[in-house]
């Protein structure tokens, strides 16, 4: 089992590439769960789901303190000293697992709130264990963190074997990238690599390829810019299920050939 985590600046489309990966990866025959970690949980519209569910009314694991309760025993008033480090988490997918198009099965967790929030080392604790147990049991687990570097110093990351980083043309994309690969060293995450994205031409690759490259983190893949997101957002469906996106699919299959090689999993 792979875990992989895609970070990066808000905005570069790192939910996007997410679910264009999940699903390009279980049409090759891959069993894949997705987390959706990030505080504005946005992953279904990306992914589609085969039925129709009512996004607006999913509620992101995290936030779910009678569930939090339930499997760690730490109340919802503050869990003082005692709650359970090793909650059973084996029933979780089942209850709040949603299918999504091509076999993808998707939970969505949420941010968890480091301040002002009794439930943070049990839902840490909760979360962490989840992600353990889930390694065990997918080919794939995909997670889709929030924007940023603050996940990092989470138990949920510790453990990722590749973290994609997701960049697009402009220095504050690079400079998140530069402390993002600080903090993944920092917790020993040997394959970092970045995605270009929403590139326009070859000069703009390349700058941002060089800065990166010079970073010591290696581009192994580059999206050019494709103007089907602004018409699939305005329909509102996943751009991998409009015909303007068959470049975008062609993209996501090439990239999820490329992290099933060799040379990226055994690097």
């Amino acid at each position: 089992m792979v875990k992989i985590a895609i970070s990066g600046k808000g905005g570069v489309g790192k939910t996007t590439i997410t679910a264009g990966l999940a699903r390009a990866l279980s049409k090759q025959g891959y069993r894949i769960v997705v987390l959706d970690m990030d505080p504005s949980p946005n992953l279904l519209s990306s992914l589609g789901c085969d039925s129709k569910i009512d996004i607006e009314h999913i509620k992101p694991l995290m936030e779910m303190k009678d569930l939090i309760e339930e499997k760690t025993g730490a109340p919802q008033k503050g869990y003082g000293l005692v709650f359970k480090l090793n909650p059973k988490v084996d029933d979780i997918l089942d209850r709040f697992g949603v299918n999504c198009k091509d076999n993808v099965r998707l939970l969505v967790m949420g941010s968890i709130n480091q301040g002002g929030e009794g439930c943070f080392c049990p839902a840490n604790t909760l979360a962490k264990r989840l992600v353990d147990y889930l390694s065990g049991s997918v080919d794939f687990l995909l997670m889709d963190m929030e924007a940023g570097v603050e996940h990092l110093g989470r138990g949920t990351t510790r453990t990722v074997e590749i973290l994609l980083i997701v960049v697009e043309p402009s220095i504050k994309a690079v400079e998140a990238a530069k402390h993002i690969k600080k903090l993944a060293q920092d917790l020993s995450i040997r394959k970092v690599f970045a995605i270009l994205n929403k590139v326009k031409n070859k000069k703009e690759e390349n700058i941002i390829k060089g800065m990166l490259e010079a970073m010591k983190i290696p581009v192994i893949y580059s999206i050019p810019y494709d103007p089907a997101m602004t018409k699939a957002d305005l329909q509102g469906l996943p751009i991998f299920d409009i015909e303007e996106g068959k470049n975008m699919n062609k993209c996501v299959e090439e990239l999820s050939k490329i992290l099933t090689a060799e040379y990226v999993l055994k690097a």
